[in-house]
């Protein structure tokens, strides 16, 4: 298997627990084997620790400022994000019932390959995979919880005019679709967006109009 966090500086030795990490109910369930989902409550609370350090020793931020930074960036829509940095979505193994992971299966398996790592090599190592990761998403003051769609939208009617997005290109085989879809604002293109869905395209392209447009 390939080592995931091998960018990382992470070897991850205990193959059989990572297997575990990667599989969904569905597949445990047609192979009688066990599923991620213990896994995932462990990793979920190593991440919420590790970010919580994080944010009290690199900010000076009151406690109920920390509590939303830190529940911005350990949500589905972070972990999502993390997880497409190490294609993980590759290699989470399904039953025949479940043609492709979706953002929460996918969220909740990152949750679970965190636990692994703790498990193995201890808290100092989740934390060099959360600084190499996480921290630049951070830094760069990513807003996983934002619907740039609506912003967009709200924005744009204060001066009353019209939204349309507009898909212009689809590939990729059925199974792993891509999407690119443009932000129009008055037959003006005001952003473009990729995504593995039409909705996250959409919203990718809204956030770089968004962007353009509060500056």
């Amino acid at each position: 298997m390939k080592n995931i966090y091998k960018d990382y500086g992470i070897k991850i030795k205990n193959e059989k627990l990572l297997l575990t990490a990667l599989t969904h109910s569905s597949y445990a369930n047609e192979h009688d084997c066990e599923c991620y989902e213990r896994l995932e409550y462990l990793g979920d609370a190593v991440l919420e620790i590790v970010c919580s350090e994080y944010l009290y020793t690199k900010t000076d931020l009151a406690e109920g400022q920390m509590s939303r930074l830190r529940s911005l960036y350990v949500c589905e829509n972070a972990l999502y994000e993390y997880s497409k940095k190490i294609n993980l979505k590759d290699y989470i193994r399904l039953g025949n019932g479940v043609e492709e992971a979706n953002k929460t299966i996918i969220a909740d398996v990152f949750e679970a390959t965190m636990a692994v790592i703790y498990l193995e090599q201890g808290i100092s190592a989740v934390k060099r995979v959360f600084n190499k990761l996480i921290v630049p998403f951070i830094e760069h003051h990513e807003d996983f919880l934002m619907d740039y769609k609506s912003l967009l939208q709200e924005s744009v009617q204060t001066v009353k005019k019209s939204v349309t997005y507009n898909l212009v290109e689809e590939s990729g085989p059925a199974h792993k679709r891509k999407f690119k879809v443009e932000v129009i604002i008055d037959d003006l293109v005001y952003g473009v967006g990729c995504g593995n869905s039409k909705k996250e395209a959409e919203q990718n392209a809204a956030k770089e109009a968004y962007m353009k447009r509060a500056k």
